[in-house]
């Protein structure tokens, strides 16, 4: 039975080592699980920072990261929605769909109408899967799709 609850600092080693994970199943380049782990612990002690954990049998079996941001056209935060990942033999299962709904449910608690995230075009799996899920590229009203660019600073 697997549970999903929203995830504390003192978890913050299983949550590098699931990102390290995510990252060398995708052939990501990543810092260590350990390094990981530490920024974890700093993150979720700053507000506009949740990670959510999901436990089968005490072991963890996926995460989600989500930050909140300030945003000018509402009056509540805008939430992004950084890693969500399952291990892969547990795919498909519905953990997936519990972890994006308790993110989903505790960002609207704290004031966010809405969510973004960003795929690789390249990866169908998971553009299917938020897409079951309600969202979308192209915004209400538009016939384009949204993109994002990203940049050095």
């Amino acid at each position: 039975m697997t549970t999903v609850r929203r995830a504390t600092v003192e978890d913050a080693a299983v949550l590098g080592r699931l990102l390290w994970d995510f990252n060398t199943e995708f052939d990501t380049e990543t810092d260590d699980a350990d390094v990981l782990a530490r920024r974890f612990a700093r993150l979720m002690r700053l507000d506009g920072v949740l990670a959510v954990l999901a436990e089968d049998s005490g072991a963890a079996v996926g995460f989600a990261l989500v930050t909140l941001r300030p945003a000018i056209w509402f009056d509540g935060p805008v939430s992004q929605l950084e890693e969500l990942y399952v291990v892969p033999g547990l795919r498909s299962g519905g953990i997936g769909t519990q972890v994006l709904d308790l993110c989903r449910s505790l960002v609207r608690d704290l004031g966010s109408p809405e969510m973004h995230i960003n795929v690789d075009e390249v990866d169908a799996d998971t553009r299917r899967f938020y897409e079951r899920h309600g969202f979308r590229n192209i915004e209400d009203g538009t016939d384009y799709r949204m993109l994002c660019y990203i940049g050095a600073t």
